[in-house]
């Protein structure tokens, strides 16, 4: 094949044989192939933190291991949970002395707004802030936004603040399923006030004021029924009935819902003996009326812990945690049996075609588990 060697270039063979000096088609010799290179070396696994690095780090409230830790003690997976709960046992002398406080409230009554605000006013006074912000999971993908910490920019740019958005998942009472072992490891941070922010008022607020100093129940005026939207057992669980937005034409509806809201804390039993639940009103938009919600859960703080209150609390606190705990393991080591597993998908086939009473087949499937342990 005819070559030209001063323009690195070939004719091509397909030319045809009585082409001219028209045919102009030349094949360009590409550069030479160069020796392949060696294989990139694997990166490593980064190494996991001892138990005494995630305690030091915890404890010098450095945000990667602060994070890291949190993430261990939230972990489902089997080659975690002995990890973590050495962790929690390492941190436990260290715990205790947050004030713990849950904001709950109807859909629209500005929850993550409050938070932003009042936690921004505690740090300014001085105050570590830790936020557990706990966002709604879908029930189709499992899924969450976990889009708090983007609604508190201010917030979350402050050096004494730290928040943390966690999907709720299945678990019930508006808080996710580990929210008790990550106010522990903030607790252990030595972050002064804790603020739980939960999905919304539900039927099972109960779970939320188990792991809680003070409950501060959030509405809004303007919508006719005041108390529509908040169910009875929530009313009974706050420990404060906060009416936000009362600022510009919404501050003098405000005020009247927030006396409504007083009156009818007269026909309720006090959520904590010792304790008048209150109701106030306050402006996240003006910041009006946020130092009267700390002085509020801080006059709490005080008189419980001069009455004992606050530690009688928490002790059953940490035996509702413990029954709680042990419901879940015996329901995972039910589900774990082998036979239960094999039977399982029948079972559930028969319920779904109406073969077998839905008692008759929970009384079966529990007789399979009680067989064969």
């Amino acid at each position: 094949m005819p070559d030209s060697d001063h323009h690195h270039t070939e004719i091509p063979d397909w030319r045809p044989a009585d082409a001219g000096p028209e045919f102009a088609v030349t094949i360009r010799r590409g550069i030479p192939a160069r020796q392949a290179a060696a294989p990139a070396r694997a990166t490593p696994a980064p190494r996991a933190p001892s138990l005494d690095e995630y305690a030091d780090g915890i404890a010098r409230r450095d945000p990667a291991l602060l994070a890291k830790a949190i993430t261990l003690v939230e972990s489902d997976a089997p080659a975690h949970l002995d990890k973590a709960q050495a962790l929690l046992a390492l941190i436990a002398p260290r715990t205790g002395r947050s004030v713990r406080v849950v904001i709950t409230g109807v859909p629209g009554a500005g929850k993550s707004t409050l938070i932003e605000t009042l936690g921004t006013h505690l740090c300014s006074i001085g105050k570590n802030v830790a936020v557990l912000a706990v966002d709604p999971s879908s029930s189709v993908s499992r899924g969450s936004i976990l889009g708090d910490k983007t609604r508190m920019e201010k917030l979350s740019r402050h050096p004494n603040a730290y928040i943390r958005p966690t999907p709720s998942g299945d678990a019930l009472g508006g808080v996710a399923r580990k929210t008790r072992e990550t106010l522990l490891v903030c607790e252990a941070a030595g972050f002064d006030v804790i603020l739980v922010e939960t999905v919304g008022v539900g039927q099972s607020e109960t779970a939320v004021r188990s792991m809680v100093d003070f409950f501060m129940l959030l509405t809004v005026t303007g919508t006719g029924d005041e108390l529509q939207g908040i169910k009875r057992g929530s009313l009974e669980l706050a420990d404060a009935i906060v009416v936000t937005k009362a600022d510009g034409p919404n501050k003098l509806p405000a005020e009247v819902t927030t006396r409504m809201m007083a009156d009818s804390l007269h026909y309720l039993a006090p959520s904590t003996p010792g304790w008048t639940s209150r109701a106030l009103a306050c402006s996240a938009l003006t910041g009006e009326g946020v130092p009267q919600l700390w002085e509020t859960v801080n006059e709490f703080a005080s008189l419980m812990r001069r009455t004992g209150a606050l530690v009688e609390r928490r002790r059953l606190q940490n035996l509702a945690w413990a029954r709680a705990m042990l419901a879940g393991e015996i329901n995972r080591r039910f589900y774990e049996q082998p036979a239960v597993a094999a039977r399982l998908a029948q079972w559930e086939r028969d319920i779904l075609d109406n073969k077998t009473p839905v008692t008759a087949a929970v009384r079966s499937l529990l007789a399979t588990g009680e067989k064969n342990p």
